[in-house]
């Protein structure tokens, strides 16, 4: 029986990247996605032709009654989960003394608290496995990104938490966490910006998302290592 793994904004963007690697790897994938149906359906599409089995669920991470349901999901469909990797984010950005409560909440909801409950809810399924987490921050959860303060602040907390699950579901289940850096360019940065990060980069070039995926798949498998994050960034964050 393959290994399952449950990646949550598992049909776009990094999140792709991870689920299309696991279902190289050999793990059966259910895939969560709130609006993104038409990618989802072509990445389940992807894992199947894979040889793996797949499921995606539409969940708005911003709702608690969603992240439950997705939760329920794994049992539900697959009966077990080896691997749960906490992907889905949301990148605002605003000035600190700009940002309203509800926007500083919304951006809480998905980025720090899904990822908390569906530890939680997925425990149980988890430890039967002695399955792990990963779960995905960036380079804001260890510098202050002043332009984007709600995202950089859920992400460090996120980062925080997993070292605190690390430390309660062990020896059980294994919680760690990758930092991606210049991975995906933003849309607004045209070719000049591109390359002048790059120049920045100790490595000499700008990452892509299947370099995340593997800092993912080696901490699936890495049975000695929990609490850690691995930062995804060719060396530009030590810079």
């Amino acid at each position: 029986m393959n290994p399952v793994a449950l990646v949550t904004g598992g049909a776009v963007r990094v999140g792709r990247a991870i689920t299309l690697s696991l279902a190289d790897a050999g793990y059966d994938l259910l895939i969560s996605y709130n609006e993104s149906r038409a990618e989802s359906s072509e990445v389940e599409r992807a894992v199947r032709e894979a040889g793996c089995r797949a499921h995606a669920v539409q969940a708005d991470l911003s709702r608690g009654a969603d992240v439950a349901r997705l939760a329920r999901a794994a049992g539900d469909h697959f009966g077990r989960l080896d691997l749960l990797v906490n992907s889905a984010s949301t990148f605002a950005a605003g000035d600190l003394l700009d940002i309203t409560a509800e926007e500083w909440d919304a951006v809480m909801a998905v980025n720090l608290r899904a990822p908390f409950l569906l530890v939680r809810d997925t425990v149980r399924l988890l430890r039967a496995a002695r399955g792990a987490v990963v779960n995905i921050t960036d380079l804001s959860a260890l510098h202050p990104w002043t332009t984007h303060p709600h995202h950089s602040v859920s992400k460090a907390g996120l980062l925080h938490l997993t070292r605190v699950m690390a430390r309660r579901l062990a020896p059980e289940v294994r919680v760690n966490a990758v930092a991606p850096g210049y991975v995906l360019p933003p849309a607004h940065h045209d070719a000049a910006e591109v390359e002048r990060t790059r120049q920045r980069i100790p490595m000499g070039r700008v990452g892509a998302p299947e370099d995340v995926a593997s800092a993912v798949r080696f901490l699936a498998r890495a049975e000695y290592v929990t609490g850690e994050v691995v930062a995804v960034d060719g060396g530009l964050g030590g810079g």
